[in-house]
């Protein structure tokens, strides 16, 4: 088990260095490795005629927390890891700290996941204390951003996100990462980000921004600090940094915050992404318009041009062949734009995928399905961009199929 020290952990503050540059792209083996295990035909044959071709950096391709497969996400070295690999946007998931600082996490209360927080100090900051597993009960913890400063969150290490819920000590909670991710890249401790050095490290590496306004595990507003002031903050650090607005694409799984984009910052606003998470919604299927909260023409209407639903929601099956929901056809005839996520998030998929691959689990029996996947998000959907927990894999082919 990777142990995460004090020691370790106060290097952290050391001379951090957020400006990198990527000198070639380079997709290692991984995807050949799904092409070889692709059934035969004309998909296989195209993407192996790629093999040999020039990598180069893609928008279609969309770094997810970076590289968090097997890097320690919302890092600098996971995103320099996802633009080595042709990423051509990167993510920062946007939470606060007690003191109003934005910085990356991926949820404002994931601190007990991808930190050492539990094997520090701070952890008496946290808002649900370690408890140890204990019969059929779990082990369990919460801790916050806004419980401590930005100050304190940079003494933190990160760590693949993962927890042992049979853990009976906090440093044991610490471990859980999954078999098919890795603990190597956490040993040597990686750097954490604020949101604006996110800004400074992404151009540096020669790549675009799509920031997620995370939503708040605390009552808003938070010592005087409202949503709309939330949204703004977010905007005005792109404007600090001189980004123009074409180069940003904010995201948020709440509607009022693009829509408050849409009216308070136009030109951010136009590509304002509204993640779709109507899943959550009893009855919802995005093959039955009838069980929408919002139909594509009023999301639409509303001033929305992007949407990002996850993949399963873009996609069916037809004797067999994966082919456009519903949902999907809908969008692209409202002249919605599609984002989606996520590839590289499900494991070896030959039990089905899981969650990600529930729309086609039918025909999810090898890691071969992966291309054939993204192939019909691509071309019979008609995704903008697709995000991956290992952006190799969407870069090739994107650069494969000549998708900018």
């Amino acid at each position: 088990m990777v142990r995460f020290s004090l020691i370790a952990a106060a290097t952290l503050a050391v001379a951090p260095v957020f400006a990198q540059s990527v000198d070639r792209v380079d997709y290692g083996p991984r995807p050949l490795y799904l092409i070889d295990r692709m059934a035969d035909g004309a998909l296989k044959d195209k993407l192996q005629s790629c093999a040999g071709q020039v990598a180069s950096q893609s928008l279609f391709s969309i770094g997810h927390r970076g590289a968090p497969m097997q890097f320690p996400e919302h890092t600098v070295e996971s995103n320099v890891a996802a633009a080595r690999m042709g990423a051509g946007i990167l993510e920062c998931d946007v939470t606060f700290t007690k003191d109003l600082e934005l910085v990356c996490r991926h949820a404002q209360n994931d601190l007990h996941t991808t930190t050492n927080i539990l094997a520090t100090p701070l952890a008496s900051t946290c808002a649900t204390p370690f408890t140890p597993a204990s019969g059929d009960d779990a082990a369990n913890a919460e801790c916050r951003t806004s419980e401590i400063t930005l100050d304190e969150y940079r003494t933190l290490t990160p760590k693949m996100d993962a927890a042992d819920k049979s853990a009976t000590t906090a440093e044991a909670y610490l471990g859980g990462t999954a078999g098919w991710r890795t603990d190597l890249y956490s040993v040597e401790p990686a750097k954490l980000m604020t949101h604006a050095e996110s800004i400074e490290l992404f151009k540096s590496l020669g790549a675009k921004f799509t920031p997620e306004l995370k939503s708040p595990s605390v009552e808003m507003p938070f010592n005087g600090f409202s949503q709309e002031d939330y949204a703004q903050k977010l905007v005005d650090e792109y404007k600090a940094a001189g980004i123009p607005a074409s180069d940003v694409w904010l995201q948020s799984f709440n509607l009022d915050d693009v829509l408050y984009w849409i009216k308070a910052e136009p030109a951010f606003g136009a590509q304002a992404v509204y993640l779709m998470d109507e899943y959550d919604i009893d009855g919802y299927s995005p093959m039955d318009p009838e069980t929408w909260p919002n139909t594509m023409e009023e999301l639409k209407a509303m001033g929305v041009n992007y949407i990002a639903p996850p993949v399963w929601m873009l996609v069916t099956l037809e004797n067999g062949e994966i082919v456009a929901s519903e949902l999907a056809k809908q969008a692209k005839a409202a002249d919605l734009k599609i984002i989606t996520w996520t590839i590289e998030r499900s494991g070896p998929l030959v039990n089905g995928g899981g969650w990600y691959y529930q729309s086609i689990a039918d025909v999810t029996t090898t890691d071969g399905v992966m291309y054939e996947y993204i192939d019909a998000l691509a071309q019979k959907v008609g995704v903008e961009g697709i995000f991956s927990d290992w952006p190799a894999t969407v870069t090739y082919y994107a650069n494969c199929m000549g998708l900018k």
